[in-house]
């Protein structure tokens, strides 16, 4: 049976409602806009910014904890300053005297680094300078006896007991205590050390202590010559089975002599040209002897080339500078046959050009490798005259200082005054970050240099809400009145920041090459790394929170950005 509806439409069976279509929603995963990934980027810099000012940061890159981990300049902790003049020898071109005055710098950094100076700064200046600042050293005689000392540099051989076999710092521990060295015929200490496999390679380890042999017997000593007691049951393998190193001795007349670097003319590395690699020839170090040197190298290497075969331990020729192993190189396979190396030798170790440049910067740093003019071209004696008291008041101060501002912005601006002092607060966190992590030796001057940045970043804000707010007295959106503030700010603040950043490129150079003041170039330094984070804080922080703000009910109050605003 057919029905027929009242609009005239038919119909079989009974009566039934049509049923709307049903269709199914595809969800689509919510996307981040560009401002949420700035955000997220910025939040990226902040938290590792505010852990490395943590003292956990501090342990992480080797900084004091007082004064937030911060290096600070002479006029903050006192201490010594020189500037030294290198006196090179004729006929040195352009490239020797560089690498030379990058020898004395690595040099003098060795001695001071063992003398346990903290954050001691050194710097070239010029082509033939070299400034020295020590914080925390008054005595300005003791201060250039450091840098003057001549370094201990010499050759030692792998001891050998009675049986012809390599003693190690296990045999010295055994149970039987020893009654006398097991080559009693070389006098002198004994050193323990051996190379070792890493991770990155081939490396070194000396243990720090030393055997010698006085008036009471055989004794284990530290570096001050102090009595040390040695449990071999707390030893590792590796430090159980460090070589016994004996200083390497020859005959020069009928006198035994050391090997030392004394013997030794020069060092330098050699990196071959491309027909040379294509013939084998690798990257070495080029070593030059002086006269008896000549003879007690080719008496030592014959000596240790009979001790085994190539690639034994026996066969090695420790290098220690201060002690410190160095390097140990093998005598080559073809001195089996050479009656003498003549004044020079190579050390080859397949390395690459940054290891053997660094392994003759250490052979050579026995000693400087040129004369520095005595007495410095400047010198003096720095005291603490800020001190302690004047820190606490200078962060009291910034801090009160930050605070005003804040409260400036805050007010006048209202909502983007407080967006920005947010935004400062990043800034500030990220900039000292940097200055710890680099780190930058501040001074008062580079401290001035911080302040004024602080001033900059304020600044860009207050150009850029100034364009927001004539935006928005046009009868601009809210949204459309921030970008186009933005956008018009940007020109004014990206030229006066080239400027700056020229001005602090002109101070940096004028206190390296012209005046030598380290506390100009602090200036010039900190100023620019402000400077550059404050066009960070102010076009990216300070927009990237406007624009999550505008979205927010109480940015359509035009009160709230200090300009009647039409159609907010």
């Amino acid at each position: 049976m057919r029905f027929r509806s009242k609009d005239g439409s038919s119909a079989t069976g009974p009566a039934t409602k049509r049923r709307p279509l049903i269709r199914r929603l595809l969800r689509r995963r919510p996307r981040l806009s560009g401002s949420a990934w700035v955000l997220l980027l910025i939040l990226a810099l902040v938290v590792p910014a505010i852990w490395v000012l943590t003292p956990s940061g501090s342990t992480a890159l080797s900084r004091e904890k007082d004064n937030l981990g911060m290096r600070l300049g002479l006029d903050l902790a006192g201490g010594s300053h020189l500037v030294y003049q290198a006196a090179f020898e004729e006929g040195w071109d352009e490239d020797l005297r560089a690498f030379h005055l990058e020898r004395a710098v690595a040099t003098i950094e060795d001695r001071i680094n063992k003398y346990g100076v903290a954050e001691p700064v050194l710097q070239q200046q010029g082509d033939d300078r070299i400034l020295v600042q020590l914080p925390g050293i008054t005595d300005i005689d003791e201060a250039k006896a450091l840098i003057e000392q001549t370094g201990f540099l010499e050759f030692r051989e792998i001891e050998l007991n009675g049986g012809g076999e390599a003693v190690t710092l296990a045999d010295y521990l055994g149970d039987e205590p020893p009654t006398g060295f097991f080559d009693e015929s070389v006098e002198g200490k004994r050193v323990f050390g051996s190379t070792l496999m890493t991770e990155s390679g081939q490396g070194v380890m000396t243990l720090p202590y030393f055997l010698e042999q006085g008036s009471e017997g055989i004794r284990f000593v530290d570096g001050q010559g102090n009595p040390v007691a040695i449990d071999i049951n707390t030893l590792e393998e590796v430090e159980r089975e460090a070589f016994s190193w004996m200083p390497a001795v020859g005959l020069i007349g009928d006198a035994k002599k050391v090997l030392t670097g004394a013997d030794l003319n020069g060092a330098l590395p050699y990196y071959p040209s491309p027909e040379e690699m294509t013939a084998g020839v690798e990257i070495h170090v080029e070593i030059e002897w002086n006269a008896e040197g000549t003879a007690l190298f080719d008496q030592v290497t014959k000596k240790i080339r009979d001790k085994g075969p190539y690639g034994d331990p026996r066969r090695e020729l420790g290098i220690f500078l201060d002690d410190e192993l160095i390097s140990a190189p093998q005598v080559f396979p073809e001195s089996m046959t050479a009656d003498s190396y003549g004044s020079k030798a190579t050390i080859t170790g397949d390395f690459s050009w940054e290891e053997a440049r660094m392994l003759a910067i250490q052979l050579d740093a026995g000693a400087l490798p040129m004369p520095l003019q005595k007495p410095p071209l400047y010198e003096s004696e720095v005291s603490a005259t800020l001190g302690k008291d004047f820190i606490n008041r200078a962060v009291l101060a910034g801090v009160i200082g930050l605070a005003v501002v804040m409260l400036f912005m805050m007010l006048y601006y209202r909502l983007p005054g407080a967006l920005a002092s947010l935004a400062l607060l990043v800034y500030v966190a990220l900039v000292l970050a940097i200055f710890k992590a680099i780190p930058v030796t501040l001074t008062l001057a580079g401290l001035a240099g911080f302040v004024l940045s602080i001033g900059m970043a304020v600044d860009a804000n207050v150009l850029i809400f100034e364009r927001l707010k004539e935006e928005l007295r046009a009868g601009k959106t809210l949204r459309a009145a921030i970008e186009t503030g933005f956008n018009r700010a940007w020109i004014a603040i990206r030229d006066s920041n080239i400027s700056t950043f020229i001005i602090c490129g002109i101070l940096y150079w004028f206190g390296s090459s012209i005046v030598n003041s380290p506390p100009v170039m602090g200036f010039a330094v900190t100023l620019a790394i402000g400077v550059a984070v404050s066009m960070f804080s102010a076009i990216v922080v300070t927009r990237t929170f406007l624009r999550f703000s505008a979205g927010a009910r109480i940015a359509k109050r035009a009160r709230w950005f200090g300009a009647q605003a039409v159609n907010v």
